[in-house]
């Protein structure tokens, strides 16, 4: 990234980044690593692709580094499934963050693709509905979140597939540590 992009998206993500509660996600294992280092991979791929293709930069780099804002795992919670969790990170992402219409409907979003592949496979998760209309993106944004979290996922995903173990029990041994303090 050119040193111009990242002063902007430094300071775009400041209010965010440090914050205790957004921290927390350093805990949470996310496609073979950290949700943390996640987040900050699909915010940084949404920068670029909003500025590629003109879109509100702020709203998308922020909805981005949100829209896995939630606490634990996809399968502790039911809140926290693979349909429900978009909804549990836009309004954490409200309640910590003062985020906009634009930020939410991505967030809220950008699991279009699991929707749709779940509507071609209903084998796949078979306890959750998937509604397209209630799933699909409304704005540029969105669209742009939804790509870069897919892009991202199937990297990480690939990536991360002989490095799972390790990075498992390096982030066991962070929540132990972290725990006792």
């Amino acid at each position: 990234m050119k040193k111009e992009y990242k002063l902007e998206y430094n300071e775009i993500i400041k209010d965010i980044i440090n914050n205790e509660h957004f921290l927390k996600t350093k805990k949470d294992i996310h496609h073979g690593s950290s949700k943390y280092e996640h987040l900050l991979r699909v915010s940084k791929c949404s920068f670029i692709l909003g500025k590629i293709f003109h879109a509100d930069i702020k709203s998308v780099t922020r909805a981005a580094l949100l829209h896995d804002f939630f606490f634990g795992t996809r399968k502790e919670k039911e809140e926290n499934s693979y349909l429900n969790h978009p909804l549990t990170a836009a309004n954490n992402a409200k309640f910590y963050f003062n985020i906009n219409e634009i930020e939410e409907n991505a967030i809220k979003s950008h699991m279009f693709h699991h929707a749709l592949l779940k509507k071609i496979f209903p084998f796949i998760n078979r306890k959750e509905k998937a509604k397209i209309k209630d799933n699909k993106p409304t704005s540029k944004e969105g669209w742009i979140v939804c790509l870069s979290d897919l892009l991202v996922s199937v990297m990480e995903v690939q990536r991360y597939e002989f490095s799972y173990i390790a990075n498992l029990s390096y982030l066991v041994l962070i929540n132990i540590v972290l725990m006792k303090h």
